[in-house]
C-alpha cells in the first residue's frame, strides 16, 4: 500500500520540479550568451540524465514493465526517501531562486552574469548537483526497483564527473580570484565544516 503512495509522491515531486525548470528555462533565454562551453557530450549527457531521472521512473510508476526488478525495503526506508526527496526538491527550488537570471542548464556565462555567493551558495558551490545526488538516493528508496530506483544515480554520475570540473574552470576564468576565494570557503556539494 505505502509503496503506491511513495510512487505517487515521487511523480508529484517530479512534475513540480519540471514546472520549476520550465519557468526558469523561459527566464534564462532573455540573457545574451557571452561565453559558451557546450561540447558534443552535453546533449547525450542531458539525455542520459533525463532518462534516469524522468523517463525510466515514470515508466515504472505508470506501467508494470519493470516490476520483475522490484526489491522491497522497510516502510522506514520509503519514509526516509520521501524526506530526502523533499529536501532535494527544496534545494532545487532554492538554488534556482538564489541564482535568478544567472542560471543556465548549459555551460554558459550570460551577459550581466554575477557570482552568486548568497543563500544556499554560501555553503556549497553546486547545490543543483547536490540536489541531483539527493534525488538519486531518494529515488532508490521511493521506487524500490533495481532499474528505476538506481537509474538516477547511474545517470547523474557521468554528468557530475564531466561537467563540474569544466564548470569550475569556466568560473575561474571568468571571475578569477573572486571565485578562487569562494572555492576556498565552500564545499562542492557538501558544506565545509570549517570555513
Amino acid at each position: 500500500m505505502l509503496e503506491s503512495v511513495f510512487r505517487v509522491y515521487f511523480l508529484i515531486g517530479l512534475i513540480a520540479n519540471d514546472l520549476l525548470f520550465t519557468v526558469d528555462a523561459g527566464r534564462m533565454k532573455q540573457n545574451r550568451v557571452i561565453d559558451d562551453r557546450k561540447t558534443g557530450l552535453e546533449f547525450p549527457l542531458s539525455i542520459l540524465a533525463f532518462l534516469g531521472m524522468q523517463v525510466i521512473p515514470v515508466l515504472y510508476v505508470l506501467t508494470s514493465w519493470l516490476d520483475f526488478a522490484d526489491y522491497h525495503l522497510s516502510t522506514w526506508a520509503g519514509l526516509v526517501g520521501a524526506a530526502i526527496f523533499t529536501v532535494a526538491l527544496w534545494l532545487y527550488w532554492r538554488s534556482h531562486a538564489d541564482l535568478g537570471r544567472n542560471w543556465s542548464p548549459l555551460l554558459q556565462i550570460k551577459g550581466g552574469h554575477s557570482l552568486v555567493t548568497h543563500g544556499v551558495y554560501q555553503y556549497i558551490r553546486h547545490p543543483i548537483y547536490a540536489a541531483d545526488w539527493l534525488w538519486g538516493i531518494a529515488q532508490a528508496l521511493l521506487l524500490q526497483n533495481w532499474i528505476a530506483g538506481l537509474a538516477a544515480l547511474a545517470s547523474v554520475l557521468p554528468v557530475y564527473l564531466y561537467r563540474v570540473p569544466r564548470e569550475e574552470q569556466m568560473m575561474l576564468e571568468h571571475f578569477g580570484e573572486e571565485y578562487r576565494l569562494y572555492m576556498s570557503r565552500t564545499g562542492r556539494v557538501i558544506p565545509r565544516l570549517r570555513r
